[in-house]
């Protein structure tokens, strides 16, 4: 066949071999292959991409014309396009001359197309032929692109990650839960599939090929990622024929197999993979190990490569390189407007009332109640210090995990002995160059509501974390790991707060959200000093300046109204209290797009404690006065607040009135729990002393913009 006269072929290009360049045109996977004078080539050619040759590097000394010769099924083309040279005779040969070669499908059998090129003198006298038999392979590796739950074939952007609702780029969760539910072990930890139903919590990745029977004798196929990917994922073959493993999984969907052979591992960077012949699919399932952090984005590559034997002696040489690429999903934190699944709280041997008014509303909440018992907490009532619930989610699978604190108080074990287990992950963040402080416990970890801020949406809200004041030389401050695992999930960008004036520490001592029907969805409830002695201002001028607080609690607790007005020192303790919430106030407004119709202000007195003393030097902090009630949890409409123990006017507590009045305009409704004696003379409240999991968004962390 003579190709002079021919245009160069515009040959229809599978578009999940076509790559990106930076004016988003779309070229050819390229190929170059050199041509030998002296002997017949055999090669492997991979249908989608296109062999380029480059004719004078194997044309004998002289050559001036070539012509070229193909089977029915190969396509030639000449670049660049020759000039016309009339019908009879060959193409002239230049420096630059190249053959490019594509095929549109896969051979039956082994070396069926040929190709050759005759190369003349000037007299169009023979000189030399080249001969190469050509073997048709088609080669795919494929995972869930498009984020639909199925993997499908060809995907053009499988080799690349974007974030939004026309992103692309595949899924990988953590594996971080445990099929077994005694001798407990994360299943991350373990380098083989023990139960099919593990595999549920992998991505699926689907090596399609076609050609014949058998790849020519030296060639293979061989699955390799990179040594920094390796330590972030483990790879799987399914070894059973698909029938029969459909059979096992509908049978023994649970039970122990020993089908699936790792085949990627921070041991094992790159592995053959069978060619199976025909029109096959193989199987393979991708395990995440890693969260991101730090050091690490959470994209993982694999990539597939078709290996070409060399001479005797050297190694093979690649051909051709298929990629996909996975992102991890991020660690995502549920608000108080989620609606609540389950209520985790402990049991004491001082908290049977508390345990009861909690269980009570709860299940009034349609939640269900999980109990920590004492064998199991060892005295920890703090529940919500310990750990804080969140999820991962993929198109395939999502499952709650945990994160447990650094704190590592006698609750340290509940997380990974009670939670953990099939479809519950869990995760931990320890604290190994510095020391973990109150500041750790995760009643100081909290995530607002989704907001929008300047035209910027965050449609997962934004983590709250307390802090040390910026410009404090000493004070305590949450663990670097810590911190560095928030902002590396990157889809609820944490806020920084100060609660280092707080002798525990936590944001959950002076903020809260609560659901609202109006504005964005919500209220931000901040305590508020100022309201507290507005309060009492009021009732003192109704004629109720004798009214007690804390009636019933015993008469040395008993305080009158005009008493706590008079107490100067108290006054002064409150205003720098005040000054400290103000300017958490400003920076939520700020970060979280709020005015000041979003926020409800508590009315909460505090009083300043001698702290522990710090480099010789005594830290005062302050702790709430009286029961804390922005401390609440939050179950749908229904608020679990501290009972304030507040003045009796007309036979009612003065601040619970003030309070229902602030909420009920919201259609909330407050069940005043007693927790004074077994929470809050431990510094701690309602809040600290339970936990809430909660429904996951209905949107989709890919479809962000962070």
């Amino acid at each position: 066949m003579n190709i002079s006269q021919q245009q160069v072929s515009q040959t229809e290009i599978p578009q999940f071999l076509r790559k990106k360049t930076k004016t988003s045109q779309q070229i050819m996977y390229q190929r170059t292959f050199r041509l030998d004078i002296k002997k017949t080539l055999r090669t492997v050619h991979v249908v989608g991409t296109e062999m380029k040759m480059i004719l004078n590097r194997s044309a004998p000394p002289n050559t001036k014309f070539f012509s070229v010769k193909c089977s029915p099924n190969v396509r030639c083309s000449v670049s660049p396009v020759p000039k016309e040279t009339g019908k009879l005779l060959p193409t002239p040969l230049h420096g630059n001359s190249m053959l490019l070669v594509t095929m549109d499908a896969a051979s039956v059998s082994l070396n069926e197309s040929k190709l050759s090129v005759m190369y003349y003198g000037s007299s169009t006298e023979v000189l030399a032929k080249a001969v190469l038999h050509l073997t048709a392979v088609e080669i795919s590796l494929d995972v869930d692109a498009d984020r639909d739950g199925q993997v499908e074939h060809n995907h053009p952007n499988k080799g690349s990650w974007t974030w939004g609702p026309n992103g692309h780029g595949a899924i990988l969760l953590v594996n971080c839960d445990s099929e077994r539910t005694f001798g407990k072990k994360l299943d991350s930890e373990q380098d083989q599939i023990s139960r099919v139903s593990d595999l549920k919590d992998m991505s699926p990745m689907v090596l399609r090929t076609r050609g014949p029977a058998e790849l020519p004798e030296g060639y293979k196929l061989v699955m390799h990622t990179s040594k920094g990917d390796a330590e972030s994922l483990r790879v799987f073959r399914t070894e059973s024929p698909a029938k029969e493993r459909n059979t096992l999984s509908k049978l023994f969907f649970s039970s122990f197999v020993v089908d699936y052979p790792l085949v990627l591992s921070s041991e094992v960077l790159s592995k053959e993979v069978p060619y199976i012949g025909g029109a096959a699919e193989s199987n393979f399932h991708v395990e995440g190990l890693r969260f991101r952090d730090k050091d690490f984005d959470g994209l993982i590559h694999i990539n597939l490569s078709l290996l070409e034997p060399s001479a005797q002696g050297f190694p093979e040489t690649p051909i051709f390189t298929d990629r996909v690429v996975f992102k991890v999903s991020p660690w995502i934190m549920t608000p108080n407007t989620l609606h609540p699944i389950e209520v985790f709280v402990c049991s004491t041997r001082d908290n049977y009332d508390f345990l009861k008014g909690m269980t009570k509303l709860i299940k009034a909440s349609g939640c269900k109640v999980k109990v920590c018992y004492e064998y199991m907490n060892r005295g920890d009532r703090w529940m919500q210090d310990e750990l804080e619930f969140g999820y991962i989610d993929s198109p395939h699978q999502s499952f709650p995990v945990v994160l447990d604190s650094p704190r590592n108080g006698h609750l340290e074990n509940f997380p990974y002995d009670v939670l953990l287990g099939p479809d519950f992950g869990y995760v931990n963040r320890e604290a190994i160059d510095e020391k973990a402080s109150s500041l750790d416990s995760f009643g100081n970890l909290e995530v607002s509501p989704p907001v929008t801020v300047n035209g910027k949406a965050y449609p997962l809200g934004r983590i709250l974390i307390g802090v040390a004041f910026p410009t404090t030389l000493k004070g305590r401050n949450m663990t670097r790991v810590v911190q560095e695992f928030l902002w590396a999930q990157e889809v609820q960008e944490p806020i920084a707060l100060f609660s280092d004036w707080l002798v525990v520490g936590h944001v959950d001592e002076f903020m809260t959200f609560v659901p609202a029907p109006n504005r964005k969805g919500f209220r931000l409830l901040l305590a508020s000093p100022d309201a507290g002695y507005k309060l009492f201002r009021r009732l003192q001028s109704a004629g109720h300046g004798k009214a007690k607080m804390f009636q019933g609690l015993g008469e040395d607790q008993e305080i009158t109204v005009d008493e706590i007005l008079s107490d100067e020192q108290l006054q002064a303790e409150n205003n720098y209290v005040q000054d400290c919430i103000d300017w958490n106030r400003d920076v939520l407004k700020r970060e979280l797009g709020l005015d000041e119709d979003d926020i409800i202000d508590l009315p909460i007195l505090f009083q300043v404690l001698k702290g522990e003393e710090e480099e010789e030097e005594e830290v005062k902090r302050a702790a709430a006065y009286f029961p804390d009630m922005v401390n609440m949890i939050v179950l749908g409409k229904n608020l679990g607040v501290p009972k304030p123990f507040g003045p009796q006017v007309d036979g009612h507590c003065a601040i619970e009135k003030e309070m229902c009045s602030l909420m009920e305009g919201l259609g909330l409704h407050c069940t005043f729990i007693d927790d004074f004696a077994s929470y809050h003379k431990l510094l701690g409240e309602v809040h600290c002393g339970s936990n809430v999991r909660r429904q996951a968004f209905p949107v989709k962390w890919w479809h962000l913009q962070p």
